[in-house]
């Protein structure tokens, strides 16, 4: 299997699945139907979309395979929710996804009460571990809908807010960041085999680690825009080859959803258009502009090897992390002293390509395409966001994304050799 599953059928099962599924409608819930059907860009899926395919994950490889005389909800509706898996044969192009006004949202809503009832009716019979992929996988695009939906909204020109909200008080900036001194030598990463993992997780792996360190925070709003009021973005020698062209033939400025106001930065978000908070961590930026200020700052990105052996023993449900459906926003650090804000707030970009680790192998059939197709021109992100369910991540999660893709909740630590 694609997963390695330690856990208990029946009710602990059930009640996780019911939570999971439940966050999905309520990330939702104030969607109208318009709202739910826009595809802001090709990298982007509708919100009703993503509810529709993880359906259709959990009644393809769940029910349709493991639960006899199964009978699909609508047969028409695989073609339109199978996302890239070559193995359920063709399907509705993804650019192309925002066309689809029909089935509407409510519609929907009735297929997934379907496929709970009947999966939960069922469930002690079923595989646990292809569930509890089902369960991760909805939480990763509970992550998606929460990045599609931003980018979604801010191409409305009255900037509006899909949960509004007070505006919070301006945080104090941190303390400068301090030098962390990891460890060095021969370092085990990957999953360890003590819950769920996903197979790009795996083997657990020796690695050598040089001596290094790592910043003890994530770098700040405040410390970004001294990035750009140096030029940082003007200065061709900061910049990879490919982040260069890259920022000229896109006129790049500044991350991705801010604005320049007359009384200075706006960032556009889940609670609407705001002014930039100096103290939280910078978000919205590719692996060229973490690159280049990592550059600019001296420094350079962790290797996730680096990160992983420093997150190794860190409480991978603490930080700001996603509990519940509204909105959601990186956090400034509390200037700890130690590492912090390891996981949550924003994903961590490192200069790790994502590749797969010795001895890999992906499982045979159409979950085997889960990861292991993908592992050529991405960088791997560590840590998770404040759009991440709590209790999705660990320490050997890696995340991944093209260098050039902005739109997911990415920033970025810095690092140095010592």
């Amino acid at each position: 299997m694609a997963t390695r599953a330690r856990v208990d059928t029946g009710r602990d099962l059930a009640a996780h699945y019911r939570a999971v599924r439940g966050l999905s409608l309520a990330i939702a819930a104030p969607l109208s139907d318009a709202d739910a059907t826009i595809q802001p860009m090709p990298d982007a899926s509708p919100a009703k979309w993503h509810l529709a395919h993880t359906n259709w994950f959990f009644e393809t490889f769940v029910l349709r395979d493991h639960l006899p005389g199964y009978r699909l909800f609508d047969e028409r509706w695989a073609y339109l929710f199978n996302s890239y898996y070559e193995g359920e044969g063709d399907r509705h192009a993804r650019p192309r996804r925002g066309m689809l006004s029909r089935p509407s949202l409510d519609e929907i809503r009735a297929w997934r009460a379907a496929v709970d009832a009947a999966l939960l009716g069922a469930i002690d019979d079923l595989p646990a571990d292809l569930i509890l992929l089902g369960l991760h996988h909805e939480q990763q695009h509970q992550e998606l809908m929460l990045m599609d939906l931003t980018a979604t909204f801010a191409e409305n020109p009255l900037s509006p807010a899909v949960w509004p909200s007070e505006e919070a008080a301006p945080a104090a900036l941190p303390a400068p960041a301090k030098w962390i001194e990891g460890g060095e030598g021969l370092r085990e990463i990957g999953d360890d085999g003590a819950g769920f993992a996903f197979d790009c997780e795996r083997p657990r792996h020796k690695t050598y680690v040089a001596r290094h360190a790592l910043a003890d925070r994530l770098v700040t709003n405040a410390e970004w825009i001294a990035f750009i009021e140096s030029g940082g973005y003007g200065d061709p020698l900061l910049w990879l080859s490919d982040g260069w062209a890259w920022v000229q033939a896109e006129r790049i400025e500044a991350p991705l959803h801010w604005r320049r106001g007359d009384a200075g930065w706006q960032r556009f978000a889940l609670d609407g258009l705001r002014p930039v908070g100096p103290a939280e961590p910078v978000c919205h930026i590719n692996h060229y502009e973490a690159d280049a200020f990592a550059r600019w700052a001296g420094a350079r990105l962790p290797t996730e090897a680096e990160w992983e052996t420093a997150a190794d023993g860190i409480d991978p449900a603490s930080g700001n992390q996603l509990d519940a459906a509204g909105p959601v926003r990186p956090q400034p650090a509390m200037g700890s002293g130690r590492l912090g804000q390891m996981f949550g707030d924003v994903w961590e970009w490192t200069q790790s390509a994502f590749l797969p680790f010795p001895g890999f192998r992906p499982a045979p059939g159409a979950v085997g395409e889960y990861n292991g197709k993908f592992m050529c021109s991405q960088m791997v992100l560590r840590g998770g966001s404040c759009a991440t369910p709590r209790g999705h991540l660990r320490a050997s999660y890696r995340n991944f994304f093209y260098p050039h893709q902005r739109w997911m909740f990415s920033g970025l630590r810095l690092a140095r050799d010592c």
